[in-house]
């Protein structure tokens, strides 16, 4: 077993996506790791080059290749070619350890290819990418409290993180995986309205986006009573209430119900 210390751990990295470039950016930013310990691969050799050029990373030229230099991997390529992928890896695996952020592929597929797999699960999301992301771990029971804890730390580097189990990592799947996309989307509906009144499109914009950053921050600051934080804004017989009062009377409570529960499932059928 590797001893995980930021002075021993090379890390190679199969995909180099956006995810994988937010993820080693805040590894490299935090210098959680010597750059220079860091493996890349991606069939678009043009992808990982350009990450060795950013950071001085090493460019892998095949899973054989970084396999072979390295203690981890973290595994970043599409769900629908993780087959391909872990059937070559099988033929170098020597006890890696795998961080997987591939959504819905669950602990079992990786023990159909690989015998004695050893992965921990991650579910990031996109504003990993300004750091500002949130992430979901999980493993099984042959990976030690101090590899869990590596991986804990590393995607600290660039998200807030919770550790959980396999059975809950689809509903996270839903909640945070794929939540940037509703939020985007509420700010977006929000500012088209107030457009469609008058104001700006391009201020509506700002201030809807501003809105949402804000409250999400008090949110934090105010450690989650999101109930109190509503009654500060709302005036008895103001506006505010008027607007709460819509919601209620929309039953937007059982669309939300219905879109983390179809979304789940969707990331239940991709595994």
């Amino acid at each position: 077993m590797v001893a995980f210390s930021k002075d021993d751990v090379k890390l190679g990295v199969i995909g180099c996506g956006k995810m994988a470039s937010a993820i080693l950016g805040g590894v490299s930013k935090h210098k959680f790791l010597r750059n220079d310990d860091i493996y890349v691969y991606d069939v678009n050799m043009e992808a990982s080059g350009a990450l060795c050029r950013e950071y001085g990373f090493k460019e892998a030229y095949s899973i054989k290749d970084l396999a072979q230099n390295v203690d981890v991997i973290l595994l970043a390529v599409k769900p629908f070619v993780v087959g391909e992928v872990l059937s070559e890896l099988s033929e170098f695996y020597k006890e890696h350890l795998i961080l997987s952020i591939l959504a819905g592929v669950k602990l079992k597929k990786y023990s159909d290819y690989i015998e004695n797999a050893r992965v921990i699960r991650i579910m990031p999301n996109t504003p990993a990418l300004v750091a500002k992301g949130a992430s979901a771990i999980c493993s099984g029971d042959e990976i030690s409290s101090e590899e869990l804890d590596f991986a804990f730390n590393l995607m600290s580097t660039c998200s807030k993180v919770i550790k959980t189990t396999q059975d809950k990592i689809d509903i996270i799947t839903a909640l945070s995986g794929s939540g940037p996309a509703f939020y985007f989307k509420i700010i977006e509906l929000m500012a088209q309205s107030a457009a469609k009144l008058g104001l700006d499109k391009n201020e509506a914009l700002l201030l809807s986006t501003q809105t949402a950053l804000g409250s999400a921050e008090m949110v934090f600051e105010n450690d989650f009573n999101i109930e109190q934080l509503i009654k500060n804004v709302t005036t008895p017989g103001g506006c505010t209430e008027v607007g709460n009062n819509i919601l209620l009377e929309s039953n937007i409570d059982e669309i939300f119900d219905e879109l983390i529960q179809k979304t789940m499932q969707k990331a239940i059928d991709l595994g």
